[in-house]
């Protein structure tokens, strides 16, 4: 079993790096990881420090190929696989991750927010419905009582008012339809055909998984929100694209 993990960033320079060694700090046991990430057109240095640790990566690497015993190939296997693929030219988040579907090789694929607002110690908890049957997609809710940062008020009312939307447009029960944390099959991930490229991608794929007739298994998740001055990105005028796109691929696909 091998878990795929797209991080889509998009200058993001004080934070990828540090999310990217929480992922690889994950242990899954008998698990297999790729780490996948994809710079968006990044303006800072966020391209620099992917660079230092692709080097890092393939330094520690070089001369330990084919070597899965011992402890050195438990660490690399603690570690996973690291890739890193660039945009010429900013797409917007759904570009990136289709991007990253593109190359993923693993059987189950999670989504990972590069700002650190989502904890990666947690999945465990997500993959366990798809490992024990349950379900092939996993959401990690941020409004199902685990714990959380207090943040904009405003926020939540338009993330309630889009899940809402969802919830009555494909007849689901969802509590939190723009989680980061989203998981699914590789089975699940052949049949979706992206086309949203910026904030439209939340919506699009939990439309098409919804209209596909999987439900989506929630399971509760901590969140710790950053403020604007800290690099938050989204905005009141993003839901305008969220809300267009739910509407639009409830009628096409």
């Amino acid at each position: 079993m091998k878990l795929s993990v797209i991080i889509p960033v998009y200058n993001e320079e004080g934070t990828i790096r540090e999310i990217i060694n929480q992922v690889r700090a994950v242990d899954l046991g008998d698990i297999e990881k790729e780490i996948i990430v994809v710079d968006d057109g990044s303006t800072d240095r966020t391209r620099e420090i992917l660079a230092e640790e692709v080097a890092k990566y393939e330094g520690k690497h070089e001369g330990h190929e084919g070597e899965h015993e011992g402890r050195e190939g438990e660490r690399e296997r603690h570690e996973g696989e690291f890739r890193v693929f660039y945009h010429e030219h900013n797409q917007g988040k759904g570009g990136a991750v289709q991007t990253g579907l593109a190359h993923a090789t693993g059987d189950i694929i999670l989504i990972q927010d590069a700002d650190l607002e989502y904890d990666p110690r947690e999945y465990p908890q997500l993959l366990r419905p798809i490992l024990e049957g349950r379900s092939q997609v996993v959401y990690g809710s941020r409004f199902l009582g685990g714990p959380r940062k207090a943040m904009f008020f405003w926020h939540m009312v338009g993330n309630k008012f889009l899940t809402l939307v969802t919830n009555i447009l494909y007849d689901t029960i969802l509590s939190d339809m723009e989680t980061c944390y989203k998981v699914f099959t590789a089975e699940v991930a052949r049949q979706l055909d992206l086309k949203s490229k910026g904030w439209g991608f939340d919506p699009e794929i939990t439309a098409k998984i919804l209209k596909r007739g999987y439900r989506i298994y929630e399971v509760p998740i901590s969140y710790t929100g950053r403020e604007y001055h800290e690099g938050k990105k989204i905005s009141w005028r993003d839901a305008c694209t969220v809300l267009w796109t739910l509407l639009k691929y409830r009628f096409v696909d």
